[in-house]
């Protein structure tokens, strides 16, 4: 028998679907509601978002977050981080090793030479309790051990997801230490603003601001090499808006070594930690729009240069550069280069981000 709250629910996901248990503790799906009839859908495995229900200009809602629609297919997915919470350390860490106070830390390799995302067993694998505190809001807590993947410090983390009745998805995060440990925070939400389809639509018309005027080149292996280039002149020039196919294959070293953009931007900003304008994209066709804000020094923009047409939710297939990610974060490696922006946390400090996605139509 299908309840009330089922047949409102615009995503056609089911809770039962995402209902198992993982190492003694229970899946389940949560979902965000506004004034709108907008629907935002999370469950608390790795905290991944499975649906942003948002509608185009003719008012037709569609899913524009990549997903999966059963608990199975989000722990078993071809992408690992698909729209997922990432930590204790989102990025790359060169060659899993860093230093504090004088000691060197050792973490998993997981990502060619380097450590990606936190390791082998990040937090997009762990099981959130979850608590639901209304129908526009949820808070997910997790405690990573001391030692979890190599880290230092115990860590205890605090991640809300407010839908408000403005399309603003709000994610805010609060972490505490027992010992001296580094962080770095992020999303890493799959965006495909034209709607999933099979297959679902290429990014390349989309149209990308980024209010950065530098980036972080990367070598071969996606480490940054410590310089902080211009966007000006290059394929990283997002400073007015232009479609993200236009300079996506450049002739560019930059380009073949993120085979794509996957880069990290430095933010404009006239104070660190402000929540400030971030990016914004434009899917011309559907005429959706997407904004983000953020108190993050950067954000990491990946164009899902590795997808190989894996199935996703309800028959949706994700091809290659089918989504768009801003990984709103610090710097990748910032261990290893003293003058990046500092992701150590100290007992009796606060780890504290707060990053937007607005959706609208132009």
């Amino acid at each position: 028998m299908v309840n009330a709250e089922e047949t409102q629910r615009v995503c056609g996901l089911k809770k039962e679907d995402f209902q198992t248990t993982v190492n003694g503790k229970k899946t389940d799906l949560y979902i965000l509601r506004n004034k709108e009839g907008n629907e935002v859908a999370i469950t608390n495995y790795g905290g991944a978002i499975v649906a942003i229900m948002v509608p185009d200009r003719k008012g037709n809602l569609a899913n524009i977050i990549q997903g999966h629609d059963n608990i199975q297919d989000v722990i078993d997915s071809p992408e690992p981080y698909l729209s997922t919470l990432i930590g204790r350390y989102g990025n790359r860490i060169a060659k899993g090793r860093f230093q504090l106070k004088g000691k060197v830390y050792s973490l998993p390799i997981n990502n060619g030479p380097n450590s990606l995302h936190g390791g082998k067993n990040g937090f997009n694998t762990k099981i959130w309790d979850a608590t639901q505190i209304n129908e526009h809001a949820i808070v997910l807590k997790y405690t990573s051990p001391y030692g979890e993947e190599g880290f230092t410090g115990e860590l205890d983390v605090w991640v809300a997801y407010t839908l408000t009745d403005n399309n603003e998805l709000i994610i805010k995060y609060s972490a505490k230490t027992n010992k001296k440990t580094i962080i770095n925070l992020t999303h890493h939400g799959f965006f495909s603003l034209a709607g999933l389809a099979n297959p679902t639509p290429p990014i390349d018309d989309l149209e990308c601001q980024i209010n950065a005027d530098f980036f972080l080149p990367i070598d071969e292996t996606s480490i940054p090499t410590g310089e902080i280039l211009k966007v000006a002149e290059t394929p990283f020039d997002f400073r007015t808006p232009k479609p993200i196919g236009q300079d996506i294959d450049a002739d560019h070293e930059q380009i073949r070594h993120g085979s794509g953009y996957d880069h990290c931007f430095v933010l404009n900003k006239k104070e660190e930690g402000e929540l400030s304008f971030a990016a914004r994209i434009r899917e011309p066709k559907s005429g959706r729009t997407m904004e983000v804000y953020t108190t993050e020094p950067g954000v990491q923009v990946y164009t899902d240069n590795w997808a190989d047409g894996y199935k996703g939710q309800h028959g949706a297939t994700f091809p290659r550069r089918s989504a768009i990610c801003f990984e709103a974060q610090h710097f990748p490696d910032s261990p290893n280069h003293p003058y990046f922006p500092s992701v150590i946390l100290e007992p009796g400090r606060e780890y504290t981000q707060k990053t937007i996605y607005k959706f609208g139509i132009q």
